[in-house]
């Protein structure tokens, strides 16, 4: 009996430890993880396309911003005549490109035009920079000389154009400068001399290190940073701008596309949206336009989810709404762009595709119909937009927004609509503070499992308040949306994307905060946040396993948030722990029915919980890499303080 009892209460001691270790089941129900999962949410909000993202470095390149000299200044001031330079509107003849620069010089006269960029012109040496010149030669006689200047306004750079024979029609030449020094508040000169008159329709600057070199293309760093986090999807152009603040500045495909004489400039919906943060020369120029979208999801291997206007303005503005009886070229342009997507090159807009240089298709499954939208209104005109899109296109799989949070009657109401609909994605949008994000792991716990698949379109964790100007990228928000997307990937037969947002943000010259990537001219750093979406996309997995503690997952009972998943081609088990404590924890992970065979590959984030990055520190939060040994059945870890760990580790 003695030796019963002994045996008895030894069972029970092992039974005890077991449940406080994380057990893990390989042979248990397994979630098939889709390859979309992490993905990225592009938005021109913060200068992130002109001035950002899209190389172009001259500011109002083409004159036609309201104010057309914005940007521009004349030299010398003082001397300069009235009748000199001329602003003239032909938007009679070309709406899409409705202002030009008259340049009229006397015998004598050395005169120019001086641009700013945006916020100074980043200049690197040894590097060679493309200007195109568009013009109208009226009269033989006019000379252009090229400078490139430093911030002390010295000549760093210089050329000079020989211009062509006067056809009486429009012209272009592009040359390069090669810069002999640095700086990062550079300015471009342009000189007119001689004698003679000139139109001027673009005056443009490119670094010649644009990604992959394309002319006119895009900043290689900042779109590296986009590389470098292996997104499943990208979703564009937004966002609030996809609305406008007015159905007349909402987003058109079609003006994006072609010759940058033919993209049709709007004034943003960020340059007045934000009282704190006025912005009255934020352009959208469309130089990043969906070709160059559809491009770019190429080169990072993101498949493309393009969003497009559902006859509605941004409903906190005006709240415009086209009548539905004149609903049908909207429609239309949402149909044309799948044909221009994907169509064959015999049809009207895949031929449009061929001959912008892309004969092949860009395999385009998803498509966004309005943005933040709700109410009758929005379900009124999803319903048309949905039924002729799946009459023509069956395939193609339609995201539907929910509006802005989850936490306003007018998300119930959209949310029970779309059910009862059975859509196929309904997108949801998180701006909480950190403590939301913890409290709300296990949101997607219970969701219909048959129901429609969920798009958390847009999150981001806020240090002060949805908002507000003082909200910061720190270490304690990055947590606390770590743990979050545990609860996603623990739900990835429910979710099947996620997107944090906004993505970039101007150092000097943003709109909104939190942000992912911050940059300025010529730099860039990541925010912790940056490297919790890259921990978890570069360890997506291809399905998950279930991870428990005391029998369920692993939410924050024990101070921890946790999640395992398997990636089957390298026969690795990934591990991912969340500690938003302020104490080290230990943990033991226990295998069921497979062993470990290695030694465990181990990344971590991890410092002082109201950390940040910055320009000048921009590794203070940056993950470390280390080897943890393993047991057969087990495996032991330290957890540190305020950290991420994630873990890969060969199983057998």
């Amino acid at each position: 009996m003695r030796y019963y009892f002994t045996g008895f209460f030894c069972l029970m001691f092992l039974w005890a430890m077991s449940q406080d270790n994380y057990i893990i089941q390989t042979k248990g129900k397994k979630v098939v993880i889709s390859p979309t999962l992490w993905g990225l949410f592009f938005e021109d909000i913060n200068r992130a396309a002109d001035g950002g993202i899209y190389a172009e470095m001259v500011k109002n390149r083409s004159f036609d911003y309201p104010k057309p000299m914005t940007g521009w200044t004349t030299w010398p001031s003082n001397r300069v005549r009235d009748g000199i330079f001329l602003v003239t509107n032909q938007i009679a003849d070309n709406a899409a490109d409705p202002k030009y620069m008259t340049v009229a010089i006397q015998p004598g006269d050395t005169v120019g035009l001086i641009n700013e960029g945006f916020g100074g012109m980043a200049i690197k040496k040894g590097l060679a920079y493309a200007l195109t010149l568009r013009y109208r030669q009226l009269t033989n006689g006019v000379h252009l000389r090229i400078f490139l200047f430093n911030s002390q306004n010295r000549p760093i750079g210089h050329d000079a154009i020989t211009l062509l024979p006067p056809t009486g029609d429009w012209q272009e030449q592009t040359i390069t400068i090669t810069a002999g020094d640095t700086t990062t508040k550079g300015k471009l000169l342009i000189i007119f001399e001689g004698a003679g008159k000139i139109d001027v329709d673009r005056i443009s600057l490119f670094p010649t290190d644009t990604w992959r070199g394309r002319p006119g293309g895009l900043r290689a760093d900042l779109v590296q940073r986009l590389a470098d986090l292996h997104p499943g999807f990208l979703r564009f152009p937004g966002g609030c701008i996809v609305e406008g603040n007015q159905l007349i500045h909402r987003y058109q495909w079609k003006h994006t596309i072609g010759p940058l004489q033919a993209r049709e400039p709007v004034q943003s919906i960020w340059a007045d949206d934000v009282p704190e943060r006025q912005t009255p020369d934020y352009m959208e120029s469309f130089g990043l336009g969906f070709m160059e979208y559809f491009q770019l999801c190429e080169d990072i291997g993101a498949a493309p989810l393009p969003i497009v206007n559902c006859g509605m303005s941004c409903q906190f503005d005006a709240a415009e709404v086209t009548p539905i009886n004149e609903l049908e070229p909207y429609i239309h342009d949402a149909l044309d762009l799948v044909e221009f997507a994907n169509g064959d090159v015999e049809t009207t807009w895949g031929a449009r595709r061929a001959a912008l240089g892309h004969p092949a298709s860009f395999h385009l499954t998803l498509l966004g119909v309005g943005n933040e939208n709700w109410g009758p209104q929005y379900a009124e005109r999803l319903a048309l937009f949905t039924r002729a899109i799946k009459e023509k296109y069956p395939y193609m799989q339609l995201v539907n927004a929910t509006g802005y949070s989850p936490n306003i009657p007018v998300f119930k109401y959209m949310d029970s609509v779309l059910r009862t609909r059975h859509a196929d994605v309904i997108d949801e949008h998180f701006y909480n503070k950190s403590e939301w994000f913890l409290q709300n792991a296990t949101r997607y716990d219970h969701y219909d499992r048959g129901g429609p698949k969920i798009f958390v379109g847009e999150y981001a964790a806020q240090s002060d308040r949805i908002g507000s100007m003082k909200n910061v990228n720190n270490l304690k928000t990055a947590l606390a949306e770590a743990a979050f997307m545990t609860g996603i990937e623990r739900n990835a037969d429910v979710v099947t994307m996620a997107s944090y947002a906004p993505l970039f943000a101007h150092v000097t010259d943003w709109q909104w905060t939190p942000d992912l990537v911050w940059f300025d001219n010529a730099r860039s750093y990541a925010t912790p946040n940056y490297y919790v979406q890259q921990l978890f996309s570069l360890n997506r997995g291809s399905a998950t396993l279930p991870m428990l503690f005391q029998g369920q997952p692993v939410c924050g009972q024990d101070s921890s948030w946790a999640t395992a998943c398997v990636d089957s081609a390298a026969g690795e088990l990934i591990l991912k722990l969340v500690n938003p404590s302020a104490k080290a924890e230990s943990r033991s992970i226990e295998l069921k029915d497979a062993r470990f065979i290695d030694k465990a590959k181990v990344s971590t984030l991890s410092g002082y919980v109201d950390e940040v990055n910055s320009m000048e520190k921009p590794a203070t939060l940056a993950p470390l890499s280390a080897e943890l040994p393993t047991e057969a059945k087990r495996l032991k870890i330290d957890l540190a303080p305020y950290s991420l760990t994630v873990m890969r580790v060969k199983i057998k």
